[in-house]
């Protein structure tokens, strides 16, 4: 699926957009969720929720279980792109055991990572956790387990529900921004008081 291309013209595809959950959202794996769509084209979409940090699980706990070595302090520039505490979040509840990190494509460049933006970049490989883990990664990192997908038109017959308000999103809104914080940040990017928004799918 990542592998598709993206057949659709940059004015009608979503990629390196946000998802907003309504309130009224359905299923409650999504209730208030802020999902940052990596692959949108008329064969579908894809994306991982970026609001949702999985319970007792951190990068430190991952890198353990995984048995990836933190090998000495970080020597780079700046603070280290990943701490032993920062979470890994829930991606989306499609192959929910299989390892995301979605990072800025800046000085990681040795795995063969999907471009989404210029400040976004997917990759799946177990190389990119060590490199994170030696300090020796990208700039800004969130790691996830699990993906949202939607076949061809499910997402576009979504929105047209009003399950779904979108935003463009940018490297602060996806990296600066605390898990708690980023629904009503998104929100308040395109100009939405949340305190208005109705409960009722389809309806403002």
């Amino acid at each position: 699926m990542l592998g598709h291309p993206v057949r659709m013209s940059q004015a009608e595809t979503l990629r390196g957009h946000l998802l907003i959950a309504m309130p009224g959202m359905p299923d409650p794996r999504f209730a208030h969720s802020v999902v940052f769509l990596c692959a949108h084209s008329d064969e579908g979409a894809m994306g991982l929720i970026v609001n949702k940090p999985l319970p007792d699980l951190t990068f430190g706990t991952l890198l353990q279980t995984l048995d990836i070595p933190v090998q000495g302090a970080y020597s780079g520039l700046g603070d280290p792109p990943a701490q032993a505490d920062d979470p890994v979040y829930f991606g989306g509840p499609v192959e929910s055991s299989r390892g995301f990190v979605l990072h800025t494509p800046d000085v990681y460049a040795a795995d063969p990572s999907l471009g989404v933006t210029d400040f976004a970049a997917l990759s799946t490989s177990l190389d990119i956790l060590a490199q994170i883990a030696r300090g020796q990664g990208p700039a800004e990192v969130r790691l996830a387990l699990g993906y949202a997908g939607w076949g061809p038109g499910q997402l576009e017959s979504e929105l047209r529900a009003g399950g779904w308000l979108t935003c463009r999103a940018d490297a602060g809104l996806l990296y600066g921004i605390a898990a708690d914080r980023l629904w009503n940040a998104a929100l308040d990017r395109i100009g939405v008081d949340p305190r208005l928004l109705s409960t009722t799918p389809g309806r403002a």
